[in-house]
């Protein structure tokens, strides 16, 4: 490891690393790749566009030798790449890596969360919008139908993983409603739910501040039918947890929205054609995959990463206005939200 961690120019450490592994998925969500845009045509990148598992390989294992101890597979919909278990045991095996997680929609879970495991990936994540099939078919604009996410989560908890954290992105007039129903759910099954604010995330979703349903409401909601009580978090953590106190399990809170945490951000997100990029709203990235197909040493990447970590000013959601949500950004499917 270098002698010191990077810092950014808001002292903020490099800790944590999110990499995209495809830009594909199986659902057309709105809040991420609307059908109206990333439709039949949509130019997705080619196979020699995307990283390589070696590149990949590559990449972390510098990034660990920075400091960073937490990584996060993400997509699009990460288990639509072909052999991630392969992926998952090469980058199990970096000394440094404390914590290898994955983001999914669920839906491939049935098939792959067992041979998952068995590679050393530590947690999955879930994205769960909704407990009604017909919003559902809405919601996620595919033919592919709720139960068949429900049965990822009960696949990934036979495989080991439990509990699991299940996100769910709320939008005012879509599915603020079900609050309490998910909160249910994940009591129930023994899992932590975590809610999400919708954010301006890329230029395609349609966000409209009216349409975010304040974290502080949600809290409202559940704490009136099920006591809670806060749950210290460690720094960096974007979500504020809180146990119920009934024993009944957790529920997490994520307010970038109405309470920015920018200046906790410890995260630095790769895209799935090799773009690094320092802030979820970041409108250009660097290019990673050419530097490494270029022939540079590790310690020339490492110094690349590095004063690019050290020149990182970005805290947009400290100063989203009602003009930002219409500046050039990348969208959530390059870069796993």
């Amino acid at each position: 490891m270098w002698d010191m961690q990077p810092i950014d120019t808001l002292a903020r450490p490099l800790k944590a690393l999110r990499i995209s592994v495809t830009d594909r998925c199986n659902f057309r969500c709105g809040y991420c790749m609307p059908k109206d845009v990333f439709g039949p045509d949509y130019p997705f990148l080619p196979r020699q566009d995307l990283l390589t598992f070696e590149e990949i390989t590559r990449l972390v294992r510098t990034f660990t030798s920075l400091g960073v101890a937490k990584v996060r597979l993400t997509g699009g919909e990460p288990l639509l790449r072909r052999e991630l278990p392969a992926l998952t045991r090469m980058l199990a095996a970096l000394p440094g890596l404390q914590d290898l997680a994955l983001t999914t929609n669920g839906v491939l879970l049935p098939g792959l969360a067992p041979a998952l495991r068995e590679a050393g990936l530590k947690r999955v994540t879930v994205s769960l919008d909704t407990l009604r099939p017909d919003r559902f078919h809405a919601l996620s604009d595919t033919d592919l139908p709720l139960s068949r996410v429900l049965e990822g989560i009960e696949a990934a908890g036979a495989a080991g993983y439990g509990p699991l954290k299940l996100n769910c992105v709320l939008q005012r007039g879509v599915n603020e409603d079900e609050i309490l129903d998910l909160a249910a759910f994940a009591r129930e099954a023994g899992h932590t739910l975590r809610f999400i604010e919708f954010m301006d995330v890329g230029t395609t979703n349609g966000w409209r501040l009216e349409a975010v349903v304040p974290a502080a409401e949600v809290h409202r909601r559940i704490h009136a039918q099920w006591p809670l009580e806060p749950v210290p978090v460690p720094e960096g953590a974007v979500a504020r947890e809180w146990r119920y106190t009934d024993g009944k399990g957790e529920v997490g809170l994520i307010a970038s929205v109405t309470m920015p945490f920018c200046r906790d951000c410890d995260r630095a997100r790769i895209s799935a054609d090799g773009r690094l990029y320092t802030c979820l709203f970041a409108g250009q990235g660097l290019d990673l995959r050419g530097f490494l197909r270029a022939g540079h040493s590790d310690a020339d990447l490492a110094s690349l990463l590095a004063s690019h970590w050290k020149r990182r000013e970005d805290r947009y959601s400290e100063l989203r206005r009602a003009d930002t949500p219409g500046l050039p950004r990348v969208e959530m499917s390059r870069i796993g939200g």
